[in-house]
């Protein structure tokens, strides 16, 4: 996804204009009629129990830098979300997971560089060392009424709903 508005049209070069094209505003090249529709950035985020324990990382950069978060990252341009939620975990965590089991799909977008679209799995661990890694400064497992500050309302919406 383009971050900040796009200006010149990918085809020709021409810069876009603003125009009305199904329904709404949108960027559209006049030399070549090229029309730029913005494609939304999906996440997939992962909860692990472990008893009365959830898996958290702690973010290492901003957006909420220092705050906590299920395992998650943001899913590649042809990657199917189930393989991506293991990619992330993997990556964050130093666990490789088993079981996913789709646990819902949510729209809404925290902050603007953030995800619109977020794909919730719940998993169980397969083997691993449990190891921050990645854009993870560390990860840890916290008891569900004992939890750290969280870095997004999306995090303790899915606790809510299915823990």
């Amino acid at each position: 996804m383009i971050d900040g508005p796009i200006k010149f049209c990918p085809r020709c070069g021409t810069t876009l204009t603003e125009r009305l094209h199904t329904g709404k505003q949108r960027p559209v090249c006049p030399n070549c009629g090229w029309v730029y529709f913005p494609d939304p950035k999906v996440a997939v985020a992962i909860l692990i129990r472990k008893g009365d324990q959830v898996l958290f990382v702690q973010r290492r950069y901003d957006p909420q830098k220092g705050y906590w978060t299920l395992p998650s990252g943001f899913v590649d341009a042809g990657e199917d979300p189930k393989l991506a939620a293991e990619r992330e975990c993997l990556e964050e965590t130093g666990l490789l997971i088993r079981d996913l089991k789709l646990l819902d799909v949510v729209y809404g977008q925290e902050h603007p560089r953030g995800s619109s679209i977020l794909i919730i799995y719940q998993a169980q661990v397969e083997s691993g060392v449990l190891i921050a890694g990645d854009d993870a400064r560390r990860a840890a497992y916290f008891h569900i009424h004992k939890l750290p500050p969280l870095a997004f309302k999306s995090t303790q919406q899915i606790l809510d709903l299915y823990f």
